[in-house]
């Protein structure tokens, strides 16, 4: 009975998986909001909230349709808890010369940020009380380290990963959920090529999938690649992704896992006046061997998201605007042309996008 009447109240926002996908799908004019009709008069689009900052916002954590965090330029940290109306500075005391790139959150209280840069200005702080006070848990003291995303694998386990240091890619481990933190042996790290690295660009350069599948995404070098491990980052293998790289603006920007197998890799070149004509690819075997779409996003994407409760619908993110696949990332069409770094979806059916400018949107049904 209670399954029954979750899904009842669902139906009756508009916003239930097959909903999603099928107002998102609909013939859009591209820049126009509320432009997309869906089945009942239904339409689904990105709606702008009023952040009141020009912070560039690469990190987010949608907890749910109502609840998000986002972490960006100048040490800005926001909090909504009312579907983005209303936004709460929640920045952490002097950070005002860090680089939030990623940000996980566990609900609306609790959450993990990480700084990026060389040295130093690679840190992570953790909140327990919403925003209102922070503890630095890890501050870099190797000059050569630069840590890019962290991710979760739940309320206590999680992972952060730094470009090459010695050859390998460095992982910092925790099981306190962020309150300590320690560097993982780099045994089980397969060496990197020349020039290999992480982008932190949209959080996604490290994500993972149940209790124990993590995966790394990977660029810059001759191959762009994406690393797997199954046992929380211990021992990884590294497979050759289809996206292009052969320069340090290239590679796999962000990758998205549904579950254990069924993924999606984007990214291309970021560079404005650059094509980026293979820029996504998706696998079904955990990442051990990956396909090129055959119809990609028409530019670089940094953020992909699989929708809510779909096993085939998921939306990419980039600067020159949204594209939605239907078929589990093999064909994309784009249906937003507004600028955004980054994705996230929520189990309650709530997705966020934030980049540039401030911008952060909700994808909000209209029309009746």
């Amino acid at each position: 009975m209670k399954a029954m009447g979750k899904t009842r109240r669902l139906i009756a926002m508009g916003l239930c998986g097959a909903a999603v996908t099928a107002a998102l799908a609909a013939p859009t004019a591209q820049a126009a909001p509320d432009a997309s009709a869906g089945p009942e008069g239904r339409s689904a689009s990105w709606s702008l909230t009023d952040t009141g900052t020009t912070a560039r916002f690469r990190g987010l954590a949608a907890v749910s349709r109502s609840s998000a965090w986002v972490a960006g330029s100048k040490g800005t940290v926001l909090r909504t808890s009312d579907g983005g109306r209303h936004w709460r500075d929640v920045s952490p005391p002097g950070a005002a010369e860090l680089e939030f790139r990623d940000i996980e959150a566990f609900d609306s209280r609790r959450a993990v940020v990480l700084a990026i840069g060389e040295g130093e200005a690679s840190r992570v702080f953790r909140t327990a009380d919403g925003g209102a006070t922070w503890t630095e848990s890890f501050r870099n003291t190797d000059a050569r380290a630069f840590y890019d995303c962290l991710t979760f694998f739940d309320h206590r386990h999680g992972l952060a990963m730094s470009d090459p240091v010695d050859g390998k890619f460095r992982i910092l481990s925790t099981d306190d959920g962020g309150r300590s933190w320690k560097v993982l042996p780099p045994a089980g790290m397969p060496a990197a090529q020349p020039g290999e690295a992480g982008f932190a660009a949209s959080g996604q350069c490290l994500v993972s999938s149940g209790p124990k599948d993590v995966w790394l995404a990977t660029g810059g070098a001759a191959t762009a690649r994406v690393l797997h491990s199954g046992d929380r980052g211990l021992t990884w293998t590294a497979t050759d992704s289809t996206i292009p790289a052969g320069d340090p603006a290239r590679g796999v920007f962000g990758v998205a896992f549904r579950d254990r197998t069924h993924g999606i890799a984007v990214g291309g070149d970021y560079r404005a006046d650059q094509q980026s004509p293979k820029s996504s690819a998706v696998t079904a075997d955990g990442g051990r061997g990956w396909q090129q779409s055959a119809t990609t996003p028409p530019a670089y994407r940094s953020g992909v998201a699989w929708l809510p409760h779909s096993r085939s619908g998921a939306l990419t993110v980039g600067p020159t605007g949204t594209d939605l696949t239907l078929d589990g990332g093999r064909t994309w069409r784009t249906v937003d042309t507004g600028s955004y770094d980054t994705v996230d979806c929520t189990a309650d059916f709530g997705c966020w996008a934030s980049g540039e400018k401030g911008r952060v949107a909700v994808l909000t049904p209209s029309g009746g």
